[in-house]
Formats: structure tokens, sequence, C-alpha cells
């Protein structure tokens, strides 16, 4: 039965002037100021920009409420120029179970929810071969917010500048376990340029929370036989919970 709701039925038998630079104008000579007339009061200063470390330090005190304006408004990178819809994540805000993607492709991208479509189907099929469904015990979020255009990878500080809120959602959340999907988000949450193929069937650790790794719901679609693969990570992964839970 568990297999059937993966649709694995038929595959289990399956990141001085230089020279050269423009002069810059001569600055011009100050008016006389009329004897006994008070100086004219010092402009006020410039606010600084704010320091990435700030605005990570920011989005680390806020609430659901507060986290989700701040995506669904964020310009911190230029996918905000190319996006339909930022792709916040979906699910229970209390959730054991996290699972996080690499980055919305043009259907969650239009829809403004992640993992929907084929793989999101396929997705909801594997979480019910385990009794588990979105929205139940289960919270669903990619790395980042906004679809990179022509779904390439994401870009170094485009993860830098979308990761705080990633964080946030885990503060928010406290699941028991991380569940990476696919290559890119297994490899950005670990930093490592390890395969797959190493990470399966090893338990790390991501701020603090265990973090378990398989494949993309996408990419199981091209490549039937790896869901027997992902079938043995996920009771991997309902290993790992049941363990941490005895404790």
């Amino acid at each position: 039965m568990m297999l059937e709701e993966m649709e694995l039925g038929p595959v289990w038998r399956l990141r001085t002037r230089r020279a050269g630079l423009a002069q810059a104008p001569e600055t011009a000579p100050a008016l006389a100021r009329p004897a006994g007339e008070a100086p004219a009061p010092a402009a006020p200063p410039v606010a600084p920009l704010v320091a990435e470390e700030d605005r990570a330090g920011h989005i680390a005190r806020m609430d659901w409420s507060g986290l989700k304006q701040a995506v669904a408004g964020c310009t911190a990178c230029g996918l905000c120029k190319t996006r339909r819809n930022t792709v916040f994540g979906v699910g229970d805000e209390q959730a054991q179970w996290l699972l996080v993607g690499e980055a919305p492709g043009a259907e969650e991208d239009a829809r403004g929810e992640p993992f929907v479509g084929q793989a999101g189907r396929l997705l909801d099929n594997m979480l019910a071969a385990i009794d588990l469904a979105r929205g139940a015990g289960v919270y669903i979020a990619n790395v980042l917010k906004c679809r990179p255009p022509g779904n390439r990878n994401p870009e170094p500080g485009e993860v830098a500048r979308c990761s705080p809120h990633l964080h946030r959602q885990i503060a928010l959340i406290r699941p028991k376990l991380v569940v990476a999907m696919g290559r890119f988000a297994a490899q950005t949450l670990l930093d490592t340029d390890a395969s797959i193929a190493a990470l399966r069937g090893r338990t790390f650790e991501y701020r603090g929370v265990p973090l378990v790794v398989t494949y993309h719901p996408a990419y199981l679609l091209r490549n039937l036989p790896d869901k027997a693969k992902a079938w043995e990570d996920l009771l991997f992964a309902r290993g790992v919970l049941r363990g941490i839970s005895l404790q």
C-alpha cells in the first residue's frame, strides 16, 4: 500500500589624484557670514546603510506575521525584479518535519506555493506513504523564496540574502527533523559539494536540528528507478525522528 501511494508499483519490480580618475569639481568658497550672525545648524548625519548582519538580526526577531510581510516585500536581491510571487512556505507552523527544497519553479512562482504540479503531487504521495500530509505535522519551504529566471541555480549572493528567512522559519517552527530535498538544498544547507549518493542514509545537523537528505520530487519524475531509493530515505528519516522522540 505504501509503495502504491508513492507510485512505485511498476518501478518496484520495480557563490594628488590617481591618473585616469575624473577630477572632482572644485568646492565653491563659503560665503562670508555677517558679523554677529549665528552659524547655520549642521545638517543631520546621513543614516548609514543597514549592514547585512543587522538585517539578519532584524529578521531573527520577527514573528510569523512580520516574517511573511518581510518576504512578500523583499527587494534584497535582483530576483524581486523577475518574480511573479514570493513563495514563503506552507504547512503546520509547529511541525515536526521540515522539508526544504531549492527554489520555486514556474508553477510555484505563479501560485505562490511550494511544490505544486506533478512534483507536488508526487511529494504528497510520498508523505501519504508514511502517514503524513502537508499541513499536518509537516512544513514545506525552499532555500530561496523567489524563482530564479529560467530555473537556473541560485547564486551565492541570492542564497546569502534569503537564508535569514529560512533560519527564522526554523526558529519559529522548531522542527525535530529537516529533510533536504535535492542536490542544491542539501549542498547549501550542509555547505558541501558532496553528491546525493554520498549524503543519503546519514544524519547531519543544521542549526541544531537533525537533517537527512533525499532526492527532489522533480528529479524522481525524470528518474523513476530512484523512487525506490527515496522510499528508503523516508523510512530512514522516520526512524531518525522516532529515535529522537524516544530520547
